[in-house]
């Protein structure tokens, strides 16, 4: 492949400071979950082609991908030829996603249910059937990379600290399924998250990295959470109080404030990401249509644009991070309650 990347680096060595490394990721999976249905089977995966469109972001700009895949987009031939494409044309990181629903093995009619509402939550799953839909993504991300998938995000961001050790029981040394400033019902608390990765002390060699997602202000966040306590309300600081560099959620000058507003407070790592079926014309109430699917990558390439143009940033997929981050200090998980 032939990369003109524009990223601004800066010497390491020079003692200057590090650049700023960046994680752009997708949850590359099946359609239809923003219905409100979690189907364990027929599920369309026709967005997994639409990556093919995400090469100049790397090619161009410099930032590689990170795809955090589900067991039905590994299930897909025609997928896994997009996922290769990626790979091998544009240095992407295939990687682990796991939507346990729909990740054999599966109870008989599992397919009947989908319209019954969310799943069960991770942790309440038989801690062996969970183990089982685990490996078997891994198992079928091994197949298809002729090597271990060693990043992982959970689906629906439903990892409460009690199922971590697993993912190192089973190989997974880097970890992005905290998103910080939110409380998800019935779900994990990781409001109090920090936003720059840490190593995880209950899961020896696993480096959680959270996505980006900032307070205006981070006494008002302690505030707002120690006042809600964990309800429903916690959870709306989310649309008022935080600023992040994802694209679904934010217009473009609140991404490129939170950008800012990291660096300032002294952040290391910049994690973005959104879901391969938001591409997809139809695919999520955000992108109704070929022109919001369009509006959506000029807004993802220009901001990376900006950033690469204004800042001393490198583009890294989750597997160069982890290798990084001895170097980089990154300290042990902060003191503070929550599913983190």
């Amino acid at each position: 492949m032939t990369s003109c990347p524009t990223t601004n680096l800066v010497d390491e060595s020079s003692g200057l400071q590090p650049p700023l490394r960046v994680v752009v990721s997708l949850d590359v999976e099946e359609e239809g979950l923003f219905s409100g249905h979690y189907a364990a089977s027929g599920c369309g995966v026709r967005n997994v082609a639409l990556l093919r469109n995400l090469a100049p972001l790397t090619r161009d700009l410099g930032f590689p991908l990170t795809l955090f895949c589900a067991h039905t987009v590994f299930a897909d031939a025609q997928a896994c030829e997009h996922l290769a494409w990626m790979r091998d044309h544009c240095d992407a990181e295939i990687a682990a996603h796991l939507h346990h629903w729909s990740t054999p093995p599966l109870p008989c009619g599992a397919n009947a249910e989908a319209a019954q509402g969310p799943p069960i939550r991770t942790e309440r799953l038989p801690r062996e059937l969970l183990r089982q839909r685990l490996r078997t993504l891994l198992d079928a991300g091994r197949e298809f990379q002729s090597a271990p998938l060693t990043s992982f995000r959970m689906g629906r961001w439903d990892l409460k600290s009690v199922v971590r050790p697993l993912l190192a029981e089973e190989g997974i040394t880097f970890d992005s399924s905290v998103c910080p400033l939110r409380v998800f019902k019935d779900g994990p608390d990781h409001f109090l998250a920090p936003a720059d990765p840490y190593w995880v002390e209950d899961a020896p060699g696993l480096l959680e990295s959270p996505v980006t997602q900032i307070p205006l202000s981070r006494g008002l966040a302690r505030c707002w959470h120690a006042l809600t306590k964990g309800s429903s309300s916690t959870d709306a600081f989310h649309f008022w109080g935080a600023l992040s560099p994802n694209p679904v959620w934010h217009a473009a000058p609140v991404m490129r404030a939170a950008a800012r507003m990291h660096m300032a407070r002294g952040g290391r790592g910049l994690s973005l990401f959104w879901h391969s079926s938001e591409m997809l014309p139809g695919g999520s109430p955000n992108v109704p249509d070929q022109r919001a699917a369009d509006a959506l990558y000029r807004k993802i390439h220009d901001f990376l644009a900006w950033l690469a143009r204004n800042y001393a940033v490198r583009g890294v997929t989750a597997a160069r991070l982890r290798a990084e981050a001895p170097a980089l200090g990154f300290g042990p998980r902060p003191a503070g309650q929550g599913d983190w």
